[in-house]
């Protein structure tokens, strides 16, 4: 017994000390040794959890308890954070340029477009440490067109990063369970669609899942899915461990993968552990379960869907969009739009670390995949004017090309994880900042000085934030639902 219990301590030591090294290490990785703030700290409990299942019966009681949760913000962060003209571009300043308050309506805040006679609804779901804010253009359009539109706030977002230390991956879908039942209702049984970005993306496919399989309802008519994050990077898998070290004395920085300067009024720069943690736990349970139910042979996998995707992503994987989720479809239902990066600037500037060519040869040539493709592309290598070209399922030839009398903008490499569902004219992300000087601006912009003289990052504004392509893109996924639509009626 006593070489037992010595066997069983020295185990016990090199556990702990493996994970005081791996807590030494991944301190030192992401959080760039800036304070903690109150909306990094403070929890906000009126936030919404599936454990108030009781109290948030429908969609309206989500919106009251939203409605608390906004006022508690107010008071336990906006109320605690500094003022004057040098917090000028702090979100959490109230008064700031940046902050969201000053605008109406508030894009962090659920909104909901109703039409008279609608001929079906859509639920738009934002990605990870987002807001409604970020799929605010493409809702626009889809009401136009005739739809009852919602745009959710989902639980941990639109308030402080603290949300996301907190939030639990079910919190979320029991939301988009109360947002779907709502749309049901309010369109009397018509078809319902879900248009998804990112994590929400993720969400759309999980809930659409789940109403195949009845657990839910009602099934989605179709799913429109933007930089779909259906697989992110391995490190994803320690953010678990990550979090959990955050809890022990002297490891609160853990909390967060990085801390930065909140300038943003519809987007946290702070991402905490625990959304890396909710995201990789939810990419792996909807990859295993796509995979499941393709392998029973059934007829439809998922709804129709349709992906839009740039080939250069730092977020998100084209190569597990491909094999997580669109090999496992059926044809004639589903398919993948590809925005290639800009080949006349590739060639003009040969400064790229790694030209992303094989992977956009790589779907093009695979005579395997049952989706058809849209490349999105230079029309040749010699002009900055773009052409799509099609692929039909299970071919490796190109069975049309059609221009499309866009172009590349002059310096512009490629799209990015987070441009694909922002115009070109977006006040906040656009190509063109606003007439008004009083008005915030974090789109292009082309200013050159000394390297730590501005208030924002130099990298930030190099991420490319709106879409040159958006009004291809708005077309193309208003034709898709229209159609999707007509099918289901």
């Amino acid at each position: 017994m006593a070489v037992f219990n010595s066997s069983l301590s020295a185990q016990y030591s090199f556990r702990i000390m493996g994970l005081c090294c791996a807590a030494v290490l991944l301190s030192l990785q992401g959080c760039g040794g800036m304070p903690l703030q109150p909306w990094h700290t403070e929890k906000l409990d009126e936030e919404f959890t599936r454990n108030d299942a009781d109290e948030v019966r429908g969609f309206d009681d989500y919106l009251q308890l939203e409605h608390r949760l906004f006022d508690q913000l107010d008071e336990k962060v906006y109320s605690r954070s500094e003022t004057g003209p040098e917090y000028q571009i702090d979100r959490y300043s109230a008064g700031s340029a940046a902050d969201p308050r000053q605008q109406s309506p508030d894009w962090n805040r659920s909104f909901e477009l109703t039409t008279e006679q609608p001929r079906g609804a859509v639920l738009l779901l934002h990605g990870m440490s987002d807001s409604p804010y970020s799929l605010r253009a493409l809702g626009q359009a889809f009401n136009e067109r005739g739809y009852h539109v919602l745009g959710l706030r989902l639980p941990g977002h639109g308030t402080a990063p603290s949300g996301l230390r907190f939030i639990k991956r079910y919190d979320m879908a029991v939301a988009v369970r109360l947002a779907m039942q709502h749309l049901d209702e309010q369109v009397e049984g018509k078809p319902v669609h879900i248009v998804g970005y990112s994590n929400g993306a993720a969400l759309a496919v999980e809930f659409a899942l789940d109403a195949l399989e009845a657990k839910t309802q009602p099934v989605p008519a179709s799913l429109t899915l933007i930089s779909p994050a259906v697989g992110v990077h391995p490190a994803g898998a320690l953010a678990g461990t990550k979090n959990a070290l955050s809890n022990l004395p002297g490891l609160s920085g853990l909390a967060f993968l990085s801390i930065q300067q909140e300038f943003d009024p519809y987007k946290y720069n702070s991402f905490a552990t625990n959304a890396g943690a909710v995201v990789h736990h939810l990419t792996q349970s909807v990859a295993r379960r796509i995979a499941d139910r393709a392998s029973m042979d059934t007829e439809n996998v998922l709804p129709p869907v349709l992906v839009f995707k740039s080939t250069v992503d730092a977020t998100v994987s084209t190569d597990a969009v491909i094999d997580r989720l669109l090999k496992h479809l059926r044809p004639g239902r589903h398919e993948l739009v590809l925005f290639d990066v800009n080949r006349f600037a590739v060639i003009a500037s040969r400064l790229l670390i790694e030209d992303p060519a094989p992977l956009t040869d790589r779907v093009m040539n695979d005579a395997t995949l049952p989706i058809k493709v849209t490349l999105v592309t230079n029309e040749n290598a010699n002009t900055r004017e773009v052409a799509s070209k099609h692929k039909n399922p299970f071919s490796a030839e190109v069975s049309g090309t059609q221009r499309l009398g866009l172009s590349w903008p002059a310096g512009v490499v490629s799209l990015s994880h987070v441009a694909l569902p922002f115009p070109p004219g977006d006040p906040l992300y656009g190509q063109y900042a606003p007439e008004s000087d009083d008005v915030l601006f974090l789109g292009r912009v082309s200013l050159h000085g000394e390297r730590g003289l501005m208030q924002i990052p130099a990298d930030w504004f190099f991420r490319l934030r709106y879409n040159p392509f958006f009004d291809y893109l708005e077309s193309r996924a208003l034709d898709w639902v229209d159609a999707a639509n007509g099918a289901a009626m």
